[in-house]
């Protein structure tokens, strides 16, 4: 419980990007690793040296430098799309952390610059290039933060809902199958026993 209350506080500090610039698939499992000891506290290129030292403060852990394996501090950007380019591919829509994008297949896409926290996640999914970074000309908050982590729960929880409707509709499909299977083996079998009488009731009447 202990560590885990730490990871909550770490998780509180952290800016929410949703970046994976930490070697982690989120904030949050980032967190939870430096809870754990097993990741550093350098490892945050969007909190930059406040986050560090905010960390440092509340683990008791040395200040470092930002491991610039991570990446740099930069100012904030959005991502924006290139309507007239964009081929509604979707790509982008499914790499977004913070459904930030709004679109559908083959469809124009657009990009939510209140809500994008500039992890540009969606730059190398897609396949035309149409998306670029451009300066947000504002600082991320700590409401900004706040809003990206509801966000990222919440798709993760429609994402989750997602998979366990496919997956019903797979059992689903494969139980019809089954079915459909052992009805067709009743049915051969049925045939094999009629034959079978047959050629008993023929094998009589000669005898």
């Amino acid at each position: 419980m202990e560590a885990r209350s730490l990871a909550d506080r770490i998780d509180a500090l952290l800016p929410q990007t949703q970046c994976m610039r930490c070697g982690y698939g989120a904030c949050r499992p980032y967190a939870e690793a430096v809870a754990s000891g097993a990741a550093k506290i350098n490892r945050c290129p969007p909190g930059g040296e406040q986050t560090i030292a905010a960390l440092s403060e509340l683990t008791g852990r040395p200040a470092e430098p930002l491991d610039p394996a991570c990446g740099a501090t930069t100012p904030l950007s959005v991502a924006r799309i290139d309507e007239a380019a964009c081929i509604g591919c979707t790509l982008c829509i499914a790499a977004c952390p913070v459904d930030a994008i709004v679109g559908a297949a083959k469809r124009m896409h657009a990009i939510l610059p209140s809500v994008c926290t500039g992890c540009e996640l969606c730059i190398p999914r897609c396949p035309v290039d149409c998306i670029v970074m451009e300066p947000a000309l504002r600082a991320w908050t700590k409401g900004d933060a706040e809003i990206a982590r509801t966000r990222f729960i919440a798709r993760g929880k429609r994402l989750a809902r997602g998979d366990r409707i496919a997956h019903r509709n797979r059992t689903a499909h494969a139980s019809g199958e089954d079915v459909a299977r052992n009805e067709r083996q009743v049915r051969v079998a049925a045939a094999f026993e009629r034959a079978r009488a047959r050629r008993t009731a023929a094998k009589t009447r000669l005898e």
